[in-house]
C-alpha cells in the first residue's frame, strides 16, 4: 500500500556507530515533505552522520553500523535488502566541496540519467538544459557544455552538482554545508536555488550557518552530542526555543 505520510523520512529510536564511537544516539525524527529542514549544531555532533544515512552514504565507511528504524514511505533504509543504487538515485547528495567528475559540464550531468533511465539523444539533451537551468547555472555554462567542468569557479561547480544531482529525478535532496566554501555572491545563488527547488523537493541541509538556516529553512534540528535536543519550526528554534542548550547556541554562546 503506498504511504500517504505528509513526512519524506521518518526516523525512530535510531542509534549509528563509528566502530565503538556512538555518534548518533536515540534520534527520533519527521522530516517533512516538500519543505527545507536544516540540521544545526556544533561540528561532530552527528547532523552529517545522519545525513548521510538517510542515502546510506556510510555504507562506504567499514566501521560504520545503525540500529533502529529509518524509513522513506515504506522502504526500510536500514534493510540489507535495500536497494542502493535506486535509493541513491531518489534521494541525492550534494557535498561541502564541490565534486564534479573530471569530465565535460555535459557529461557531469548526463551521467546519471544514463544509468538510470533510457533516453535518446535529444530527450538526454533536454534534460541536461533543464537540470542546468534549474540550478540557475545553464546561462553560464550553455555555450562551453563540452568544456571541462573543473575549469567552472568553486560556485558554478557547486551548482553543477545540484544539477547532477537533480537530473536522475530524486525526491530528496541532501545539502552537507553546500555553501561554506562559497564566496557571499555563490551563496546567495545557491540559497535562492533551494527557495526554488523547494515545491519539488524535500531539502536537507546541514549548516553552521546560523543565518543561512534561518533564511531558508522551514524546520530546524539543534543536534548535541550526538542527540536532537529540539526539532521545531525555524522561526521558534530561532526566536523561543523550549531548550537552554539551543537558545545558547543560536545566540552563539557556543559551537
Amino acid at each position: 500500500m503506498a504511504n500517504q505520510s505528509t513526512n519524506a523520512i521518518e526516523a525512530s529510536n535510531l542509534n549509528a556507530w563509528y566502530g565503538d564511537f556512538q555518534a548518533l544516539n536515540s534520534i527520533s525524527l519527521q522530516i517533512p515533505k516538500n519543505e527545507v529542514t536544516a540540521f544545526i549544531g556544533p561540528s561532530g555532533c552527528g547532523k552529517s552522520t545522519l545525513l548521510r544515512w538517510f542515502n546510506r552514504m556510510n555504507d562506504t565507511i567499514h566501521s560504520a553500523s545503525a540500529t533502529g528504524d529509518l524509513r522513506l514511505g515504506d522502504i526500510d533504509l536500514l534493510s540489507s535488502a535495500t536497494d542502493v543504487v535506486d535509493l541513491r538515485r531518489r534521494v541525492g547528495i550534494v557535498f561541502q566541496k564541490a565534486n564534479p567528475f573530471p569530465k565535460s559540464i555535459f557529461e557531469n550531468v548526463a551521467f546519471g540519467p544514463r544509468l538510470h533511465m533510457k533516453l535518446n539523444k535529444t530527450e538526454l539533451q533536454d534534460l541536461v538544459e533543464w537540470a542546468l537551468r534549474k540550478a540557475a547555472v545553464w546561462e553560464e555554462v550553455k555555450d562551453r557544455l563540452n568544456a571541462p567542468a573543473l575549469g567552472l569557479s568553486g560556485g558554478q561547480q557547486q551548482r553543477l552538482c545540484i544539477a547532477r544531482a537533480i537530473a536522475t529525478g530524486p525526491e530528496i535532496l541532501l545539502m552537507d554545508e553546500p555553501c561554506s566554501a562559497l564566496d557571499p555572491a555563490s551563496t546567495l545563488a545557491i540559497e535562492d536555488l533551494m527557495d526554488e527547488l523547494r515545491s519539488q523537493y524535500t531539502i536537507v541541509i546541514v549548516t553552521h550557518n546560523m543565518q543561512q538556516a534561518s533564511r531558508c529553512s522551514d524546520k530546524t534540528a539543534f543536534f548535541f552530542e550526538g542527540k536532537v535536543i529540539e526539532f521545531n519550526s525555524t522561526e521558534k528554534i530561532f526566536t523561543t526555543p523550549n531548550a537552554k542548550q539551543t537558545e545558547d547556541y543560536v545566540r552563539g554562546k557556543f559551537g
